[in-house]
């Protein structure tokens, strides 16, 4: 490999004297990257409030403001300040702070010194694409519980060359602690393990008893190896029943070991129903890590400045607002009700029409947007899907062979409707 950046080496440095588990972690294209706070930011950053400024890559008007067209200035209620110039790499300081602090409100057990400020990404998918690119390379195993989200493929093996090995979800009917076991500790290579929970597409959030469990098998597999675990919280907070978790298992992960780097993957999107807006969140946490965090940033921010230069500065302000304003709370209370009555709407139809078990079953589900169907005997999910498109006007996802429900998208009065096609279709096909 070419010699490094300097600054690259210093932030190695850091890492490496502070905890090599950590820096033994990072691909080479992770040791590589770094913020250039020395190049042209650092230089724009010196110049800043100076009478004649010209390093900034901005048009300002005659009178110094912000140039913008008033085609788009004249629909947004926000400042053009807050607008239309870039926003920094690591994201708007104040929009950083405040998720920092819903983070340790929402998941009281963690310790402020166990987890970092969060560094801003273009949503979840880029969040987890930078984690990919830091952590991420052809001798990585990335182990994943299935059924799983499409995308990780795309992001992990397509991009970054890693391989990914799956476990089941389930077994018996609830998580399968054994099965992430076992994976773990098959072979000495280097890992990653993700943890989506709420999960997509099974709507499941652990219990528990069932979180402790799995902290203790990767707590216990830490002891003697190095560990990355991503927490992919993309649908955190909306879980509908008791005896589940109500914290991020980052919250448990980022304090059980030295060797063990767990990373949260988070955002807007999902839980604050701001799909568009393309906000998320990297956020590290690890044992006696506060050294580290910083360097960690760097290099994330170092990663954004590489790919998309910087996450939308429109977007970023926008939700800052909403955070701030007293309504919002209130707001995203009634959202969640209403998913959760669609929740129990699926439960009580499901509950009642037990003939529905001739064709389909629910697999476990007790949080997030989804439930999946699990068919009976030679049932194909891919040509239920199909049928019910033809005949039924009914869409469903496939995922693996399972039916994928997304009951966030359809009110409660239609739910009934969705599941009496899905029967029909299977009776269709099964004759």
């Amino acid at each position: 490999m070419a010699s490094l950046n300097k600054q690259a080496e210093l932030l190695n440095q850091v890492i490496q004297g502070t905890n090599s588990a950590v820096f033994d972690l990072l691909t080479e294209k992770g040791k590589a990257i770094f913020f250039p706070h020395q190049g042209i930011l650092g230089q724009t950053a010196e110049a800043k409030g100076k009478k004649l400024n010209a390093t900034i890559g901005m048009a300002y008007e005659n009178d110094g403001s912000i140039m913008a067209l008033p085609a788009m200035s004249s629909k947004i209620k926000l400042e053009k300040d807050s607008v239309f110039p870039y926003a920094s790499s690591f994201g708007n300081p104040k929009l950083r702070n405040e998720w920092q602090n819903r983070i340790l409100k929402n998941n009281p057990s963690i310790k402020e010194k166990n987890l970092s400020l969060p560094v801003i990404t273009n949503a979840v998918t880029h969040a987890l694409s930078v984690i990919g690119y830091l952590f991420a390379d052809a001798d990585t195993e990335i182990i994943i519980p299935e059924p799983a989200w499409d995308n990780y493929e795309l992001i992990f093996t397509i991009t970054y060359g890693a391989k990914i090995s799956s476990f089941p979800l389930f077994k018996n009917g609830s998580f399968n602690g054994e099965g992430l076991k076992e994976k773990l500790n098959r072979s000495p290579s280097k890992k990653i393990l993700l943890l989506n929970f709420p999960n997509n597409p099974t709507g499941y959030t652990p219990t528990e008893e069932e979180a402790n469990q799995i902290v203790k098998i990767i707590g216990d597999f830490g002891k003697s190896n190095n560990l990355l675990v991503i927490c992919d919280d993309a649908y955190f907070g909306l879980v509908y029943e008791k005896g589940i978790i109500r914290e991020s298992i980052f919250s448990k992960l980022s304090a059980v070991s030295a060797n063990v780097l767990a990373v949260k993957a988070d955002g807007v999107t999902k839980e604050d129903y701001a799909w568009g807006l393309r906000v998320g969140f990297i956020t590290f946490g690890i044992k006696d890590g506060e050294k580290l965090y910083s360097a960690l940033a760097d290099k994330a921010a170092g990663a954004v400045r590489a790919t998309i230069s910087n996450a939308s500065n429109l977007s970023q302000s926008l939700i800052l607002q909403a955070l701030s304003a007293e309504e919002y709370e209130l707001e995203k209370k009634e959202k969640k009700v209403i998913l959760q009555k669609r929740y129990e709407a699926v439960k009580k139809i499901l509950g009642k029409n037990q003939q529905y078990k001739k064709y389909f079953q629910a697999l476990p589900y007790n949080s997030g947007y989804f439930m999946c169907l699990k068919l009976s005997g030679s049932l194909q999910a891919e040509q239920i899907r199909k049928h019910l498109l033809e005949k039924y006007d009914t869409g469903l996802i496939v995922v693996d062979n399972f039916l994928r429900v997304a009951f966030s998208s359809l009110p409660e009065e239609k739910l009934e409707n969705l599941f009496s096609n899905i029967y029909r279709a299977c009776e269709d096909i099964n004759v």
